[in-house]
């Protein structure tokens, strides 16, 4: 399976242009069966007031869904998924909140439950609602992907706390993800489990330096024993 993480900064490039054509150009060819998108808007004046998801499905071919963390700017601001196939179920998390209210946006596939994430803002702030994500996943028998802007480092506290629970993708290099024109940070990931259920075929950030402030990041994974 194939899995896309990109924050999309409601879909201004580093130029300030908003265009979701031009995202969608970057998220086609990569062709993810799962692509979890952070800072989505709907209905928001800032980005001409569209259903951003909806464009997305038009754009993509794929399934939307939206996940809503607040209103803002005469609409809604949030994070969406866009699958391959329809998910079984989808459904928001509420997160401990910080200066902002934080969801996670969750679907359910044939293949695996994928948790959208965008942590927020300060280290204790991101380490509460990164617990709150290991406690509700806990139970989870079958694999659980969780992938998007952690705006915390390698060797952070919050990573260190999640990699307990998760195996974090290591990328190839070269592995900063911000800003998407000249990054100097890791911030944006893709957790998996069960680890020694799964193989990397291909874990890297996409060198695309326009189209948002962050890259995106690819990972597919194959089930270990299955020939490709």
């Amino acid at each position: 399976m194939r899995i896309l993480a990109y924050n999309i900064r409601h879909g201004a490039g580093m130029d300030l242009a908003v265009d979701l054509p031009r995202l969608a150009a970057v998220i086609n060819p990569l062709q993810a069966d799962v692509v979890l998108l952070q800072e989505v808007d709907n209905g928001v004046r800032r980005s001409g007031g569209v259903d951003q998801m909806a464009e997305f499905a038009q754009l993509t071919g794929m399934t939307p869904y939206f996940g809503k963390f607040m209103d803002h700017d005469g609409g809604e601001y949030g994070m969406g998924i866009l699958t391959r196939e329809p998910a079984l179920e989808f459904a928001a998390l509420q997160l401990p909140a910080g200066e902002e209210p934080r969801f996670s946006l969750w679907v359910r596939t044939a293949s695996a439950v994928f948790v959208g994430v965008h942590l927020y803002r300060t280290e204790q702030e991101r380490l509460a609602q990164a617990q709150r994500l290991i406690e509700t996943f806990a139970d989870e028998e079958g694999p659980v992907i969780v992938a998007g802007d952690f705006n915390s480092e390698p060797n952070s506290v919050v990573m260190e706390a999640l990699s307990c629970h998760w195996q974090i993708a290591p990328k190839a290099s070269p592995t900063l993800t911000f800003p998407a024109d000249e990054p100097s940070k890791e911030i944006d990931f893709i957790l998996y489990r069960p680890a020694d259920s799964y193989e990397i075929v291909e874990s890297r950030v996409v060198d695309e330096r326009l189209a948002s402030d962050h890259r995106p990041v690819l990972l597919e994974l194959r089930p270990k024993g299955t020939i490709s």
